[in-house]
């Protein structure tokens, strides 16, 4: 996980909410989030994105008992393509399902709403891309050690293209290592960006392209109103306060797995009661920290997210 920014940084910290929704969720600043789409998708001529229109970020269920999603970015292009675009700063159980789950409103949303004539709406849809960029490493397998983008869509099995109207694309920002006289692509540079914007003093030598130039002054610190500043602070308090209840929760969440291991596995086995301690405290750990969170006035979906716990598990604390 990325180490929290000081008040002394220069620039913002691209992990806090604040950052994110600045830089990528604006409309006075939808230039960087065009360009990176773009260079993430190897955009280029006729196929670029010109332009993109930000569409409402919460998705009502059908009723008021069904789950709803918050997005922290969604936009639509002039071609109808979606984006969903979501700044995942700690680990949680089913977060694969969780993003499948997501894409469905993006999806469904495209029926033509109020049609009862089935010659009304085709079925035709435009693609829809959810798009995550991930403060820990999903996959960590030694195989994929050093992938730090996953490109998912859909295949047959024969590996051919069956559709390409579903897609997930995820970075994983802790295998991104390059400094940078190692950059080479401009997604290199936007990787080094989005990782290391809290750290630099000035804009790097190598990042020469004028939407940077855009990006850093956006960025800076010194030049955000009073009421910026203001909210920029509290969205870092609680970026470091998540920081420390998820170091903290893995800290204690070994010690206690190791404790209760010992003592069960005199009886079980080392192994198998090490194994139990360790997910017994692991949970009754996230069930702490969720519910100093909701004393805290932090909304479920943000609780949710960070602990790994179902919005369902939260409200019964």
């Amino acid at each position: 996980m990325c180490i929290p920014g000081t008040a002394m940084s220069r620039y913002i910290n691209f992990y806090t909410d604040f950052a994110f929704k600045k830089i990528f969720g604006t409309e006075a600043n939808k230039d960087l989030l065009i360009s990176f789409l773009n260079c993430l998708l190897n955009l280029e001529g006729d196929k670029e994105i010109a332009d993109l229109t930000y569409m409402n970020s919460e998705q009502l269920g059908e009723s008021a008992s069904e789950r709803r999603a918050i997005y922290d970015v969604y936009c639509r292009t002039a071609a109808g393509e979606r984006f969903i675009v979501e700044m995942q700063k700690a680990e949680q159980d089913h977060f694969i399902d969780r993003s499948i789950y997501y894409s469905s409103f993006a999806i469904r949303e495209q029926a033509q709403k109020g049609a009862l004539d089935r010659k009304s709406w085709d079925y035709s849809l435009s693609p829809v891309y959810v798009v995550g960029i991930l403060n820990f490493e999903m996959d960590e397998t030694k195989e994929r050690a050093s992938k730090v983008i996953t490109r998912v869509s859909l295949k047959d099995d024969e590996n051919r293209n069956f559709s390409d109207k579903l897609n997930f694309i995820f970075l994983e920002m802790p295998k991104f290592r390059k400094r940078e006289k190692e950059l080479e692509t401009l997604m290199d540079k936007w990787l080094y960006v989005i990782k290391n914007l809290y750290q630099l003093e000035s804009k790097p030598a190598a990042l020469t392209e004028g939407i940077f130039r855009r990006l850093f002054d956006v960025a800076e610190i010194a030049a955000f109103t009073k009421e910026e500043r203001y909210d920029y602070e509290e969205s870092l308090k609680n970026f470091r306060d998540l920081y420390n209840t998820l170091s903290t929760a893995e800290r204690k969440g070994r010690a206690e797995g190791r404790a209760e291991g010992r003592a069960e596995g005199r009886a079980e086995g080392r192994a198998e009661g090490e194994a139990i301690g360790v997910q017994k405290g692991e949970r009754e750990e996230k069930l702490r920290n969720a519910k100093n969170f909701k004393s805290l006035g932090v909304d479920l979906e943000t609780i949710s997210k960070a602990t790994g716990l179902s919005i369902e598990e939260i409200e019964k604390l």
